[in-house]
């Protein structure tokens, strides 16, 4: 129990190399879910992010039947679905059930993938609950650049993405594209939903981008300043997550060793 406790670990630990990619990774996921929560949030959309990051698991099962990287599997499965729930849940009451009927046949051939792989899967689905320890080099310049495209995006849309947001009738009437921006977004969520699973896991992006925007949303009555608070309450959110992983020198050692 003294090790936990203990500063000369604590120095040791940051001395490492994944540890260090661990910390950075999870920095840039809270500020990814920073920026894109708080539109979730005002376009109730958190059912669809639940969706995009279990149906990542369909891409990654994809993948691993045709012998490809589970982790561009699981990018595209998580992609390809935001944009159905974008396409399909364009008005809201038809929204839920939309993505209820794309969720059901996407586990559905995930579950089918799985069975017609002759090899072992249970060390290929880390996906559901995350490694945030085992992001590597590859995985965090993966999500420098996907930030960085978010961000731009949502630079570049901001105006136009925020009128379709809070008022898409009155949006579409002085000839904002609603419908395109609605697809485009729902890529957004795609991407950074599939960076999520990979980090903290599937079953916790949805309380990662939900959470912090929420709050956001009620501590907030001035829509710009939203997503300021949320980005500062989604940068902990990670580091909370990764606190969980066991730094115990056993654990350490195991994760060191080739």
């Amino acid at each position: 129990m003294n090790n936990f406790f203990d500063l000369s670990l604590t120095a040791d630990l940051l001395g490492r190399d994944f540890v260090q990619q661990a910390i950075l990774a999870a920095a840039l996921l809270g500020l990814l879910a920073g920026l894109i929560g708080p539109f979730v949030v005002m376009r109730q959309m958190s059912f669809a992010v639940h969706g995009s990051s279990e149906l990542s698991l369909t891409g990654a099962a994809a993948a691993l039947l045709a012998g490809a990287n589970v982790g561009t599997g699981a990018l595209l499965g998580s992609v390809v679905a935001a944009i159905l729930f974008g396409v399909l849940g364009q008005r809201t009451k038809d929204r839920d059930s939309s993505i209820g009927v794309v969720m059901a046949f996407g586990l559905g051939l995930a579950v089918l993938f799985i069975h017609l792989y002759p090899g072992r899967t249970g060390t290929n689905f880390a996906l559901l609950t995350g490694q945030i320890v085992g992001v590597g080099y590859s995985g965090l310049l993966m999500l420098v650049v996907v930030s960085m495209v978010v961000g731009a995006v949502l630079a570049v849309t901001y105006r136009p993405m925020l009128f379709a947001t809070v008022d898409p009738d009155v949006a579409e009437a002085r000839g904002v594209p609603v419908r395109a921006l609605g697809i485009v977004f729902a890529a957004l969520v795609g991407l950074t939903a599939a960076q999520g699973v990979q980090i903290v896991g599937a079953l916790l992006v949805m309380s990662l981008l939900i959470t912090p925007a929420a709050a956001a949303a009620r501590a907030s009555r001035h829509l710009p300043r939203a997503p300021l608070r949320c980005r500062s309450s989604s940068q902990r959110s990670p580091p909370s997550a990764a606190s969980c992983f066991p730094w115990h020198p056993e654990c350490l050692s195991r994760s060191s060793s080739p």
